[in-house]
């Protein structure tokens, strides 16, 4: 197999290959000038080791990036060293490119296989490639020139170096590996600052314990973007509180990352031993601050419910109980009272409640008369004839 066909075949390798390595972020609180860090990066790759930093035609000037503050329009010279720290000569690729904040705040530039279309795009070096000497330095001449629509605020990158190297891996395959080290470019374009920062989404959980008095874990998420035209920095708190404003925890400050314009971080804070009581609110408060000034508070709040299971599980025990036994004294009167007769149903002791009206048996009637007009004779069973009485078929 020739080598074009194994480096075509590997080309998915390149970008996973690629690494950047540039010097430690500039605090936003600082001053305008980033604070001091390495004066140069330093790469190796096999037997290849090298550096880039800020220069001039006459060599290092002991900037740790290149800073600038310009018009939209203007244009401007400046010089990258770039140094063959290896015992053979290094051809480098040299080139500029947009960064940006990636997702876990880092600082970090476009791969190579993506287009710059800001600062980036206005770096102009004399050619690409750059063939250096063992243990020599280069300082290479670049042109920025910023379009006269630029927008006002802060554009960064970097002005990178990359030597591209065949290396063979375990199983026998030949692939590119890209190798990147970078000089920062902090550039502002005049025109209005407008810092701003927004708390965009706030996330709560809670792990309830099944011990109320031990307390549970509380995780914050909250998503921050800056909306302004200045990279920001600055910290975050988070404070947990109870029902009636009863703070339970506060975090310590968390430092933020550099957060370039248009950049999101997301931060998640974990607070241990706060107890169930019924309602919790977080409090997000952060305290941005760019290379001018610090911005006013922005505080944005979310809440859960916690409520103490155990406690409500025990007092609905209590409360079913002592309602169970009103219940049993309600009814106990009731169930032991003997009832007292009214006057009407009063007797004489020993003898039955003579019948009333009401409870006379009906008198037995005479027998109907015979249909031939006859009278019934003889006495009613039952009645007793009174003396003075005649009978009917007396003469």
């Amino acid at each position: 197999m020739s080598l074009r066909t194994a480096l075509s075949r590997t080309s998915a390798a390149l970008a996973a290959a690629l690494l950047v390595a540039t010097a430690l972020p500039a605090p936003a609180p600082a001053a305008p000038t980033p604070s001091p860090g390495p004066a140069a990066g330093v790469g190796e790759t096999g037997a290849a080791r090298w550096a880039v930093q800020p220069s001039s035609a006459k060599g290092p000037t002991g900037r740790n990036y290149f800073i600038y503050d310009v018009a939209p329009g203007s244009t401007l010279t400046d010089h990258v060293g770039i140094t063959n720290l290896g015992d053979r000569p290094l051809t480098f690729d040299v080139y500029g490119t947009d960064a940006y904040s990636s997702t876990d705040g880092a600082f970090a530039l476009l791969p190579a296989d993506r287009r710059a279309t800001d600062v980036g795009s206005w770096i102009r070096v004399d050619r690409r490639e750059w063939t250096i000497p063992a243990g020599k330095r280069v300082d290479i001449p670049f042109r920025l020139t910023v379009p006269a629509d630029a927008t006002p605020g802060d554009h960064t990158g970097g002005v990178i170096g990359a030597v591209a190297r065949v290396r063979t891996t375990a199983d026998g395959q030949r692939v590119l590996v890209d190798q990147r080290l970078a000089a920062r470019v902090y550039l502002r374009v005049t025109g209005p600052v407008r810092p701003a920062v927004t708390v965009e989404a706030v996330d709560v959980s809670y792990d309830n314990p099944v011990n109320p008095f031990a307390g549970g874990d509380v995780v914050v998420r909250y998503r921050l973007r800056n909306d302004g035209n200045v990279r920001l920095g600055g910290s975050g708190t988070v404070t947990v509180d109870a029902p009636f404003g009863w703070e339970q925890a506060r975090t310590f400050p968390t430092d933020l990352p550099e957060l370039l314009p248009g950049a999101t971080f997301t931060v998640t804070e974990r607070i241990t031993g706060v107890p169930p009581l019924l309602r919790l609110t977080a409090e997000v408060d952060i305290a941005a601050t760019s290379t001018d000034t610090a911005l006013p508070p922005v505080v944005r709040t979310a809440g859960i419910w916690a409520p103490p299971w155990l406690l409500l599980a025990l007092l609905a025990v209590a409360a079913g109980g002592g309602g169970l036994r009103w219940w049993r004294r309600r009814d106990a009167p009731a169930a032991g009272r003997v009832a007292t007769p009214g006057p009407a149903e009063s007797t004489t002791a020993g003898q039955p409640p003579a019948p009333g009206p009401a409870d006379a048996p009906a008198a037995p009637q005479p027998a109907a008369a015979a249909a031939s007009g006859g009278a019934a004779t003889g006495p009613v069973p039952g009645v007793t004839p009174r003396p003075d009485a005649r009978r009917p078929d007396a003469s």
